[in-house]
């Protein structure tokens, strides 16, 4: 038995286009964003997938992009949960700063190594391995078993959430999940074994 896990990250937001750092500051979708999460709701419409279940963070831009991907395919009686498990990385005193004005109050030195590496977090933030502690636990226990069952389960989330995910089911190592790019709207196709190893990935 095999099941399908939809990764899809937010459509662009009003802070990605203002190059603000966001993390669990709470902007909505720019026109763009919608537009994007639309565009997703119809490819998935398109490959005749529906959902058993959907899940989300606790923050308005994914949430928002979930209720356009339904709305987009027609789906109207599925469960959405919602978990700050799933949540963005904390970038917390770089949230709210523009890169440029972060860069010059710490240096691009330090601030590439806040965004590009695994393990140091920015002053009151997390790291990506903090955030995959977080979302990783909350995924093995709640959405792994359900796919591993069989179900379609679609994930609507962050930048670096997704990455958690993708660096566990994907058997990558910290130096490549910081060099994959994970686009606004882009959905990707898992098919999980009933242990939840990978079968198969397509991106849309």
């Amino acid at each position: 038995m095999t099941g399908t896990l939809i990764l899809v990250r937010h459509g662009e937001s009003e802070w990605n286009l203002k190059n603000l750092f966001t993390g669990w500051r709470n902007p909505d979708l720019t026109e763009k964003g919608i537009g994007e999460a639309r565009a997703t709701g119809r490819i998935l419409k398109a490959k005749g997938l529906a959902f058993d279940l959907t899940y989300t963070s606790a923050l308005k831009r994914a949430q928002h992009t979930l209720d356009l991907i339904l709305e987009e395919m027609g789906i109207e009686n599925v469960t959405i949960v919602r978990n700050t498990a799933l949540n963005e990385r904390d970038y917390g005193e770089l949230s709210g700063l523009n890169k440029d004005d972060a860069r010059a109050k710490w240096g691009e030195e330090q601030v590439h190594i806040w965004r590009r590496s695994f393990d140091v977090p920015p002053p009151g933030g997390e790291s990506l391995k903090d955030t995959a502690a977080r979302t990783l636990p909350y995924y093995k226990a709640e959405i792994e078993p359900k796919v591993a069952a069989g179900q379609i389960v679609l994930i609507a989330a962050h930048g670096n959430s997704l990455r958690a995910l993708v660096m566990a089911i994907e058997g990558l190592t910290p130096e490549q999940i910081l060099k994959r790019e994970i686009a606004t709207g882009e959905p990707t196709v898992y098919q999980l074994n009933a242990d939840g190893s990978l079968k198969a990935r397509v991106s849309l």
